[in-house]
Parts: structure tokens; sequence; C-alpha cells
């Protein structure tokens, strides 16, 4: 398929992304925001689903995601001990905007998704701050970095450096062009594994690990109108992507994928007891099936591709996929 003017989430217009980086003595480490639309998120929320392909893993708000089909605050990801870090921080975030959070007005239900990314940095330390988050958050943009920025700094996949990675297409539908990208934490996968789509087979030298562990967060945006149940049938097709490139989601990986839609905007002060809104035919969406499955792919080769070699806290390194194709 055809990919976007910038092959990223944000060819999905509404779109930013933002990291906060730490690298430094035994750190490496980060948050990294989505912000699915620039407006008030809890007052404005979108429809949106959940696909746990394998659920090991320590993220927040996916209940009430998968149970109620929507999105009310921005989007964090980090490690796994920054997780909580996040969530403070998207709950002030919200009540800072809404005051009536809490008082005439139910709770907010803040998402944040994680990796463990204990190998190359000092994760005991706990070194996020709210303070990181939120200049996350303040750096969002169209434009953004992949690799090893953010909550991808100190990540690892198929024995490589992992990393932040994103990718989208473009396709028609009913005369008109629309748009799914995807954002990828990429920490997963055994080493040997990983499958190039020319067949090749990397294998990064002296890696030892002999289990498919690890972790990778999916992010999906598309501005087709679609309702929960469908968005949840396309965060399912991700896992085509992570099994293009070898990965078989192992007992210790957390694969989640989320995706969201940005056509309709749902009220929080609804005053309509019904609410009208297009929803794609279902015979029509084999075009965002295989473009999550395509974009997912190349997300993370993007990450790897991306991230130079690292060393990290100890005598850890992560040798960089860039390398190995330019050797």
């Amino acid at each position: 398929m055809t990919p976007g003017p910038g092959n990223t989430i944000t060819d999905v217009a509404g779109v930013s992304v933002g990291h906060r980086t730490l690298s430094e003595g035994d750190f490496r480490t980060g948050f990294t925001a989505i912000l699915p639309h620039p407006g008030n998120l809890f007052r404005e929320k979108l429809v949106a689903a959940v696909e746990v392909i394998n659920g090991f893993g320590k993220s927040a708000g996916l209940v009430q995601v998968e149970e109620l089909g929507t999105l009310e605050t921005p989007i964090l990801l980090t490690n796994t001990f920054g997780v909580g870090t996040g969530v403070n921080t998207l709950i002030r975030r919200a009540i800072s905007e809404n005051p009536e959070i809490g008082r005439s007005t139910g709770t907010v239900n803040p998402v944040v998704m994680e990796c463990n990314d204990g190998y190359l940095n000092d994760i005991q330390a706990m070194a996020l701050s709210e303070a990181d988050a939120e200049a996350a958050l303040a750096a969002a943009s169209t434009a953004f970095g992949q690799g090893s920025v953010g909550a991808g700094t100190g990540m690892s996949a198929f024995g490589f450096k992992g990393g932040i990675g994103s990718a989208s297409r473009v396709f028609a539908l009913a005369g008109r062009s629309f748009t799914l990208g995807a954002l990828v934490l990429a920490n997963f996968g055994r080493p040997g594994d990983l499958v190039l789509p020319d067949g090749r087979r990397p294998h990064p030298k002296a890696a030892v690990q002999t289990e498919e562990r690890g972790s990778v967060i999916i992010v999906l945006a598309t501005d087709v109108p679609l309702e929960s149940r469908q968005l949840k049938r396309i965060a399912k097709r991700a896992g085509a992507g992570l099994a293009r490139l070898g990965a078989y989601y192992g007992n210790g990986s957390g694969d989640i994928a989320l995706a969201f839609s940005t056509a309709h905007r749902l009220a929080h002060f609804e005053e309509s007891d019904f609410i009208a809104r297009d929803i794609l035919r279902e015979d029509k969406i084999d075009s965002l099936f295989q473009a999550a499955a395509e974009t997912t792919q190349e997300a993370v080769l993007n990450a790897m591709i991306a991230s130079p070699a690292m060393r990290g806290r100890g005598r850890s390194r992560r040798p960089s996929l860039g390398d190995w194709l330019q050797s």
C-alpha cells in the first residue's frame, strides 16, 4: 500500500507526538506522548478499542477503553515502573483542564502503556518524574524523532537496539482518501527470529537470549469513521505485522494494540439520548486490515534501523540493525 506523505502516525490529521528522553549515567529511558487531537479529550472523546495479543504487561486504562470504547486522555508510553508517574500526570492534566472531574462529573481514565527497558536502563531507580511526562506532552508535534528517543530510549528488539517507530498508509474509500498510521514501542523478539522483508534473518553477535520475551505496544490511528468493535478488529491485525517479523508472542511478552479513530468526537456532556454518525460498511474494512499489518511491520523495522548501537547500565550493550544492514 502507499505510505502517507510523512510515513508516520501524524499523517492522520490532528495527531501529534512528543518525546522526553533521559540518557545519562545508567539511565536510558523516557516518555513518549501521543495526542489524538489538539482539543480537550475529556470533553471530546474519540472512539477507541484495545486488543491484548499477549497480556504480560502492566498498562493502565485499558479496561475502561475495552468496556466503553472511548479514549479521553492523551496516550503515554514509558517503562514499566514509570506507569504510575504517567497516570498521575494525565490525571492532573485532565483536572487542570476540567475542574469538574471527580466533583460534579465522573473521574478520568488515563491511558499509559509500557515496556521493560531494564536491560539497558537502571529501571529500579524510577528516575522519571511527572515533569518528564509533562515535557513529552508539551513537545507534541507532527514532526517527531524515531529510534532511541522518548520511551524507546532503552528498548531492545530481536537482540538489536529497539525503540520508537512509525509508518502510515493511505487508501481510498467512497472516492475519498483516508489514512491509517501506526506508532510502536518495540521491545520484543528473540535474537535470530527476525525476518526482513527480503527474507534475510539477522542475528546479533553474542546474543544468548533463548526465550521470546519483552513487549511491544502498537498504537493505530485512522480518520475512517468506525465503531469500537471495528477498531478492535483492526487492532487485532497488528499481530499479523508482528508475525511477519518472526514474533510468536511468547509467554513473557506483553503485546498490546490500541486503535482509535479521529472521525468523530463524542461529547462528554452530550444532551441527546441518541448520536448519529457514519460507520464504515463491514465489507469495506479489508483496506484497514492490510494497512494495520503493513504499518506495524514497517514501524518496528523503522524503530530498529533508526536506533544506533547503545551501551547502557553496567556492561549492557545492544548493536544496531542499521549497522548490520550496512556490513
